[in-house]
């Protein structure tokens, strides 16, 4: 009898291995075997294998379950405690492919068998069809959940702030389909969205897997975002740096108005509370304007003289100089 499959050896990772690494690896490889790139024979079968593997690892409670009863973890009733499971196995009564230790041979037990002789006859009275059949609550693989899908979302700042509507084109094992996804206001560089039910198709009647948007910010010349707060610049002249103003500033959520104070030099950066991208679940981010003092390219007549009027009278000195 060929030997189980091992969800762990199809994505390369040990059995100790982080969610992170877990996903890492499943994007790797879904890009190395995707249909659409790789016209290898093969290719088709090892993607759907990966994309199985993940669908269960990715997925805390599956992955518990996997851990503890191995290639049976579907089959396997929830009310089943994984030490009398892995006793028994040791025991040589649990099916092959199970997860747990194993330290004999497993002959022919079937599942009925195992719950018999371990529940003293609860899993005959809870209703399975008879042994050998394959075609009870125990028999065969029953419904078989889709994989989990991920795609990248490229926005721009404003978008970012205010939230848009996006139709994307997603591929897997069963083609491409279009997905109109909604991405809500002020969303974060490299958050995760998740799409319940939007990712792949399950089997059987399977329940469909999820789909996440990872959320990237476009560089912007106007903006620099940081988390949730925003950084800009703003330019003044510098008779308004020198004696205070108030100047309008385009913001991605729109126009707003900004105080200087007297003696604003340039660099320094004016805090807006709150201007930044919004947060629903807590406070949004900040707007900083950093000020850019700005001269103008040419003079004219009158600009020059006082210029060179307040040159002759001013005891400043920008360089600290006594």
């Amino acid at each position: 009898m060929a030997r189980p499959r091992d969800f762990y050896e199809d994505l390369g990772v040990a059995r100790t291995a982080s969610q992170e690494e877990i996903q890492r690896a499943y994007r790797k490889l879904a890009r190395e075997f995707h249909p659409d790139v790789n016209r290898s024979p093969d290719a088709e079968e090892r993607f759907k294998d990966v994309s199985e593997a993940y669908s269960v690892l990715s997925d805390p409670e599956q992955r518990k379950r996997y851990d503890a009863f191995g290639a049976d973890f579907r089959r396997v009733p929830e009310d089943v405690d994984p030490q009398t499971w892995a006793r028994a196995s040791r025991a040589g009564r649990a099916p092959a492919g199970a997860g747990a230790p194993t330290g004999g041979g497993f002959g022919d037990v079937g599942f009925e068998d195992l719950f018999d002789d371990i529940f003293a006859g609860r899993a005959g009275r809870a209703g399975h069809t008879g042994r050998g059949t394959g075609t009870g609550r125990y028999g065969g693989w029953g419904p078989m959940p889709g994989a989990d899908q991920e795609t990248e979302v490229e926005l721009s700042v404003e978008e970012a702030y205010r939230g848009t509507r996006r139709s994307l084109a997603i591929s897997g094992p069963e083609g491409t389909r279009n997905v109109e996804v909604s991405v809500p206001a002020g969303v974060t560089d490299g958050q995760r969205i998740r799409l319940a039910g939007q990712g792949g198709r399950g089997a059987d009647g399977g329940q469909p897997g999820d789909l996440y948007l990872i959320v990237a910010i476009r560089p912007d010349s106007r903006y620099r975002v940081e988390g949730r707060d925003i950084s800009m610049r703003l330019p003044l002249a510098p008779w308004e740096a020198a004696l205070g103003t108030t100047v309008p500033l385009e913001t991605p959520g729109g126009e707003t108005k900004v105080k200087v104070p007297p003696g604003t030099s340039s660099g320094r950066r004016l805090r807006l509370r709150g201007r930044g991208l919004p947060n629903p679940r807590g406070r949004p981010g900040d707007l900083f304007a950093e000020v850019q003092i700005t001269v103008p390219p040419s003079l004219s007549a009158e600009e020059r003289r006082s210029f060179e009027q307040l040159a002759a009278t001013s005891t400043f000195d920008p360089r600290g100089r006594s």
